[in-house]
């Protein structure tokens, strides 16, 4: 009961993100007053730069970052486990992905990011997942090793390697189904991990694709009228933070083990 109450704020928070277009009082690119007005008449929370209201930039601005978020996520738990538990089963094999990896944790996300999305221009979303892969799977893969060295070690392991099972039978039939906890708790540190990676981008204008109406742009474009109307910025600022922390608090309540 107590995992409950934790997860579901993160469950509200994901699901008013998605349903935001839905319920937003108004169009998203609608003029409703004069440039970063205070909460009133034009709006709960305010308008921006353009005159629009907060309130419903924020409602629209959540669900593509998410969605782009979530897609990464799933991508990179997937490539670490497999990386991961393959590493683990061949140790030459493991050695050789290690030393692949040494090098890419070495270079900063941020880095990484204007490297491949400033020479790559025309790569969009397509892009921003191709550094999220690069860049996010090397840690992961390795906490992945780690958690299925015990597993490989295992009797039942040994005993169909023994009798001949392929790698792929090994890696997916026998090792990876008993990293329910690490692949739970791996998915959903990855999350908040990309909703940093994809704000990041967003802020900085690289993706184009993304489009104009995100909580990270909000918080570049409308930066220049925090005084006028700080909700203009704190509004989709605390959207990410709230994001992040009740993903974060999903995941340490199941990724604890239950305990007599």
């Amino acid at each position: 009961m107590t995992r409950l109450w934790v997860v579901l704020p993160a469950v509200a928070v994901v699901v008013l993100a998605v349903l935001g277009p839905v319920l937003a009082p108004r169009s998203a690119e609608a003029a409703v007053g004069i440039p970063f007005a205070r909460p009133g008449a034009s709006g709960v929370l305010g308008t921006d730069r353009l005159g629009r209201d907060v309130l419903s930039q924020v409602m629209y601005g959540g669900w593509g970052l998410l969605l782009l978020a979530a897609v990464i996520a799933v991508l990179v738990t997937a490539l670490s486990g497999v990386l991961g538990t393959v590493a683990a089963l061949r140790p030459r094999i493991g050695v050789v992905i290690e030393r692949c990896t040494d090098f890419v944790i070495l270079v900063p996300a941020v880095l990484g990011i204007l490297l491949v999305l400033t020479s790559w221009p025309d790569a969009g979303i397509y892009g921003l997942v191709v550094v999220a892969l690069l860049f996010g799977t090397p840690y992961c893969a390795r906490v992945f090793t780690a958690a299925a060295a015990g597993v490989a070690a295992s009797g039942y392991v040994e005993s169909a390697q023994a009798s001949g099972e392929t790698l792929a039978h090994l890696v997916f039939r026998e090792v990876i189904p008993n990293l329910r906890e690490v692949l739970a708790t791996q998915l959903g540190l990855r999350f908040v991990a990309s909703v940093y990676l994809v704000s990041t981008a967003s802020f900085l204008q690289l993706p184009t694709t993304l489009g104009a109406t995100n909580w990270a742009v909000m918080i570049r474009e409308n930066s220049s009228g925090t005084l006028l109307n700080p909700w203009s910025v704190l509004a989709p600022s605390l959207a990410i933070a709230t994001v992040a922390v009740c993903v974060n608090l999903a995941v340490s309540a199941f990724g604890r083990e239950d305990h007599p």
